[in-house]
């Protein structure tokens, strides 16, 4: 039996499909609603979360693999309280009760953003030393702080590894998460700015997990991301594949100041979701390079979808749901 958290996610989703597709057999948290396709049906849901650990001991009995997706995504500082609480106490929870039902091995996904920092062109790697700063996201402390809460279990007998996908590409809910950056190209968002990173397609992401998940690797992490992109070049490219107009206005420091301190006092007063924070000011502002070599040498049959490939793909898909 697999055990499987944030299962509703765009992550979880895309694994779950793929793992009843092999034939297994899983189960898998969800808390509100149980997706209305097709291989949903094939999965044994147990509806709670991961701050449950009486309901976790029940839902892990007699599973042989773990892979824990479940996380709150957010560049929100509002939801910093909640990152820690769900990331790192969940994760706790989550490798204690392994660690108390049989040991099943254990896949944690983290997080490129709990990573060291390398702002001067030198590649980020998985051996990047974490240094406290202030470019650090709250979402990506909350990850680092979960990674540690896997590491020790680790060193307590616990079969784990931790991936870190850059940012992921793919079709889920379009107006959340890295999904809706989909519906800002299709909305020909004019603004760009001089910052990139990684991406990945998530179908890349599965198939590592997995791939992995079959190995006898423990006690590492792995980088899991296609290409390093300019931020401009990933809406250029999306807005083409739209046959959109693509990002036409440079967004000075200046301007991205005041832009996300206007969206902070806008969201105080309607209470709604930001959709620029100082966290993605900064993060908008510098390209940060992640190298992807170390799974590439683990799986040498293993291979990356090229970024242009993967928003063609979905930017059909998006497009054939708006039309």
């Amino acid at each position: 039996m697999i055990f499987v958290t944030g299962g509703t996610g765009l992550l979880g989703s895309y694994l779950l499909r793929d793992l009843v597709a092999r034939g297994e057999k899983v189960r898998a948290l969800y808390r509100t609603v149980i997706p209305p396709a097709a291989w949903a049906k094939s999965v044994e849901w147990i509806q709670g979360d991961i701050l449950d650990p009486g309901l976790l001991a029940e839902s892990m009995r007699d599973v042989q693999q773990v892979y824990h997706c479940a996380a709150v995504v957010s560049f929100n500082p509002r939801k910093r309280r909640e990152m820690m609480k769900v990331n790192v106490e969940g994760t706790a929870n989550i490798v204690n009760t392994a660690l108390e039902n049989g040991k099943p091995r254990l896949l944690y996904v983290s997080s490129v953003s709990a990573l060291g920092r390398k702002y001067n062109g030198e590649p980020v790697s998985e051996a990047s030393k974490w240094e406290e700063e202030k470019y650090h996201s709250h979402y990506g402390r909350s990850k680092y702080f979960a990674e540690m809460e896997v590491w020790r279990a680790a060193s307590e007998g616990l079969d784990a590894a931790i991936i870190n996908p850059s940012l992921i590409l793919g079709a889920g809910n379009w107006n959340d998460g890295s999904s809706a950056i989909f519906k800002k190209a299709w909305e020909e968002f004019p603004w760009y700015s001089e910052g990139g990173g990684g991406f990945v397609d998530v179908k890349d992401v599965v198939n590592a997990m997995t791939a992995l998940m079959e190995t006898d690797i423990a006690g590492e992490r792995f980088i899991i991301n296609a290409e390093n992109w300019p931020f401009r070049k990933l809406f250029t490219q999306m807005a083409e594949a739209f046959g959109k107009r693509p990002p036409h206005k440079k967004a000075p420091p200046a301007i991205i100041a005041l832009l996300w301190r206007l969206e902070k006092m806008r969201c105080f007063f309607s209470g709604s979701e930001p959709v620029i924070t100082k966290e993605t000011a900064d993060t908008a502002q510098r390209m940060v390079i992640y190298d992807n070599t170390k799974l590439l040498k683990l799986l040498p049959g293993f291979c990356y979808t090229p970024v242009q490939q993967t928003i063609e793909a979905y930017c059909r898909e998006y497009a054939a749901g708006n039309n």
